[in-house]
């Protein structure tokens, strides 16, 4: 049902082009009321507007709390066809069109400093509840401003599909409400209930097997956070499956990582390229130079990195897409399945295009912008049959400088100095390798030499086959591992997998203590010539993707 005159709703905190929207609505005929600050925003543009205080006996009530929460406004969102008469007698308009947002109330809950008294001042009661009748009434409910010009679209169109149109707005409306009743719970309830309220982004053609249909990536908008997945801008290639997304999750959460390790122990973030295949980065590397950082990748496992997921937290010019393609390839170049960067350019994109569009390529320029404030921060959540598990975010950052970071002296000379050059690249190899290897499935052990990842054992059930897969990785993919560094995501239960990793050529090993063997894996690798670095694995165990 329609009414003869058409009425618009508009009670909006940010009254940014309202104005402008109503004058629209005027020239379709739309009568425009409007709640106290709006009703003076439209009027301020010159536009006929009633102030909705005169249907409710002339003035809003206990400091502007309660002005649309009346009988008389509901009734005008609510009523169906079958009470066109009873509005009438009760002079009533019909709203037909609702424009509403509602108070910033997640703004100030995360606001430092905020306390319950302006969080409870900044809960809406009012635009929920207009939100919720008009979605109910099947009016025309607008919560979000980019919704306002389809909106216009779509009368100046003549309504086409409107029992869709208007569902949809519906469905809409109940989200926003629903994810601001739920921020208010969280807040309120301490922890006491979690979840997630996102919408779909993108629905992928499968899950991680043909057969499973049903999937695809769910946004809860963050705009705080732009490095979210939601922010990357695909350039080329067919759609990111679901695989796609999961994999460029993992690299994202690495090359962050490599990010804070390398800003806060060395106060520089440098070139940085990673590959990833199946969850796990199989290639990584840093270097002064983007040219070598992609090539060092490459090298680390030419084998591995084949139709494998790429990121780096620089552009990539012509000249660097066919580095990336090319490097060691003696025939046809080199297939890849996903490339994520801070930017590409369009020469560069045409080197890149895969037949079939099957290279997906993905920009979000905040990767050049890393440091040690884009870790994610947010809690994690993993669902279990019958609930959801939820767990603070891997935050920790590697201190080398660290007070609680013991370094134990060898009991053999080395063959070659450590001169000051020498330690700061050790350190740099460390930090690498704790970045990877903490952001890898457990048990993990990672192996890097000269600013390159040689092998990283992932997914092992205990921690000598953890070594001996990182090493038997590095010496498949012909690399030398003498003078490499080994970073363990935990304590060394026993000798055994340390020792393997010192008769490999390892030099220097990082690890957390707490084994009640403690001293007998480090008099081995002192014994055997091993520097070993450890902190309290209460601290700083680097478990992940269990």
């Amino acid at each position: 049902m329609v009414s003869k005159q058409l009425n618009a709703l508009i009670s909006v905190f940010d009254k940014t082009g309202i104005g402008e929207f109503a004058a629209e609505l005027v020239k379709l005929d739309f009568k425009i009321y409007a709640s106290g600050g709006t009703a003076k925003a439209i009027a301020k543009a010159k536009i006929p507007v009633k102030d909705v205080a005169e249907l409710v006996d002339g003035q809003a009530i206990l400091d502007h709390r309660v002005v649309t929460l009346s009988r008389e406004i509901h009734a005008g969102l609510l009523a169906d066809e079958a009470h066109a008469a009873e509005l009438k007698k009760l002079a009533i308009p019909r709203f037909d069109l609702v424009c509403v947002d509602m108070y910033p109330l997640e703004k100030v809950i995360n606001k430092k400093g905020a306390v319950e008294a302006d969080v409870i001042e900044m809960t809406d009661i009012g635009g929920p509840t207009l939100l919720r009748a008009a979605a109910k009434g099947r009016r025309i409910v607008i919560c979000r401003p980019e919704q306002r010009q389809t909106v216009l679209d779509w009368l100046k169109a003549g309504r086409p599909d409107e029992p869709n149109f208007l569902r949809a707005l519906a469905a809409v409306a109940e989200f926003e409400v629903a994810k601001y009743a739920f921020a208010s719970a969280k807040y309120l309830g301490d922890d006491e209930f979690a979840g997630f309220i996102g919408q779909r982004l993108n629905q992928t053609k499968y899950g991680e097997n043909r057969w499973q249909k049903d999937a695809g990536l769910y946004s809860e908008g963050l705009s705080y956070d732009q490095l979210g997945l939601d922010w990357f801008e695909q350039l080329g290639g067919t759609e990111l499956s679901y695989n796609n997304y999961a994999d460029i999750d993992r690299l994202l959460q690495t090359i962050t990582h490599i990010a804070a390790g390398f800003d806060k122990n060395f106060g520089k973030v440098p070139a940085v390229a990673l590959g990833a295949k199946h969850g796990n980065v199989c290639g990584g590397a840093v270097s002064n130079s983007k040219t070598e950082a992609i090539k060092k990748m490459l090298d680390g496992d030419k084998r591995a990195i084949f139709g494998g997921s790429v990121m780096f937290n620089f552009a990539l010019d012509k000249n660097l897409a066919e580095v990336l393609l090319e490097h060691r390839m003696t025939e046809a170049k080199r297939l890849l399945d996903v490339i994520a960067a801070a930017d590409v350019t369009d020469e560069a994109l045409t080197i890149l295009q895969r037949k079939g569009g099957k290279l997906r390529v993905v920009t979000n320029p905040q990767l050049a912008k890393l440091n040690q404030k884009s870790l994610d921060s947010l809690e994690r959540f993993r669902y279990v049959r019958g609930g959801t598990l939820v767990q603070d975010n891997y935050t920790f950052i590697l201190d080398l400088k660290s007070s609680e970071l013991q370094k134990t002296a060898v009991a053999i000379t080395r063959s070659v100095p450590v001169n000051g050059e020498n330690v700061v690249k050790y350190e740099k190899d460390m930090v690498l390798a704790w970045a990877i290897g903490s952001t890898s499935n457990s048990n993990t052990i990672t192996l890097v030499k000269n600013g390159k990842l040689i092998g990283n054992g992932v997914g092992q059930q205990d921690r000598v086959s953890a070594a001996q897969l990182a090493i038997k990785r590095a010496r498949n993919a012909g690399h030398d591992i003498g003078g490499a560094v080994a970073y363990s995501d935990s304590f060394f239960p026993f000798p055994d997998g340390p020792m393997e990793l010192a008769e490999a050529g390892v030099k220097d090993i990082l690890a957390t203590r707490g084994s009640v063997n403690d001293a007998k894996v480090t008099e081995a690798l002192k014994k055997a010539g091993v520097i070993f670095y450890t902190l309290p694995d209460s601290t700083a165990r680097g478990f992940y993707a269990h």
